[in-house]
């Protein structure tokens, strides 16, 4: 079996080990954000602010900054895209903010304008730097479906650094979050600041995304911010048992897909969302029994 030679192998296991544990990471990331996003509604700003990231990559390669080395070059490239992916997801909070007698359909108009406008920056300065000559442009199969091979024991690092940054947070502010989730009106009555945790909220998934890129690719990173909690709503309805169950089933789909990856030959980040939705689609079974 090919998964037993990746895990056997100190060679091979230099490339699968780094990016299980990287994926450990997100794991804790989405099992605490993602009934968070399902629960407000966001699986589309989630999308947006991972298309978004298309621009902040665009821009990093025309300032010749590398995707897929390391070093400061590397740092300086995902800096640029988390600014330009956090700068979005508050643009987009902002001009989605309810108005008096709110609109329902703001939300979408704002993260559609935004997702447009992004993409349209990132392919702009990409061609721009092929134009210039820049050398080492990044594979578009890299930028929207990730790379295995690319993760490494810093990528590793940053994830669970951020795993704890995110735990924090919310812990910290878990009341404020909790009743801002579930009902925003009385949250505001009182005296939850709801603008403060929307763009709070909004700049971690930002994060979580630009720290996903790598693993699962800019457009499969939004799945680990949805699946997840989608499957655990159809097996619980409480919050406590959510956070639980999603957990287990990042956990469960990264395995799996990782292991289906290596088995097949096909793209990691393909194969974890695929894990996903036949957890979902478990899920949804059992649930109805």
């Amino acid at each position: 079996m090919n998964t037993l030679e990746y895990v056997l192998d100190p060679a091979l296991r230099g490339v699968f080990l780094p990016a299980f544990v990287a994926g450990l990471g997100l794991v804790v990331c989405t099992a605490l954000l993602s009934p968070l996003v399902v629960l407000r509604r966001l699986a589309f700003v989630g999308q947006g602010v991972s298309h978004a990231a298309l621009g902040g990559i665009g821009l990093a390669v025309l300032a010749g900054l590398s995707f897929s080395g390391t070093g400061l070059g590397s740092v300086g490239f995902y800096g640029v895209v988390l600014a330009f992916c956090v700068g979005a997801s508050l643009l987009i909070a902002r001009m989605s903010a309810r108005r008096e007698g709110g609109r329902s359909d703001e939300a979408d108009t704002s993260i559609g304008i935004v997702l447009v406008a992004a993409m349209a920056v990132g392919v702009i300065a990409l061609q721009l730097a092929h134009a210039r000559g820049v050398r080492n442009l990044p594979a578009w199969e890299s930028v929207l479906f990730g790379s295995i091979v690319s993760v490494g024991w810093v990528d590793a690092a940053v994830a669970w650094g951020l795993a704890v940054v995110v735990a924090g947070v919310l812990w910290w502010g878990r009341r404020s979050v909790v009743f801002w989730a579930f009902d925003e009106p009385a949250a505001a009555a009182f005296g939850v600041r709801g603008g403060l945790v929307r763009d709070v909220l909004f700049v971690l998934l930002a994060v979580t995304i630009v720290v996903a890129m790598k693993l699962v690719g800019v457009v499969l990173a939004t799945a680990l911010l949805v699946a997840p909690a989608a499957a655990a709503l159809r097996l619980s309805a409480r919050l406590g048992p959510v956070v639980v169950l999603s957990a287990a089933v990042s956990f469960v789909s990264l395995v799996g897909g990782l292991v289906l990856s290596m088995e097949m030959d096909l793209p990691p980040g393909a194969c974890v969302v695929a894990a996903l939705v036949v957890a979902y689609g478990v899920a949804r079974g059992v649930g109805r029994v």
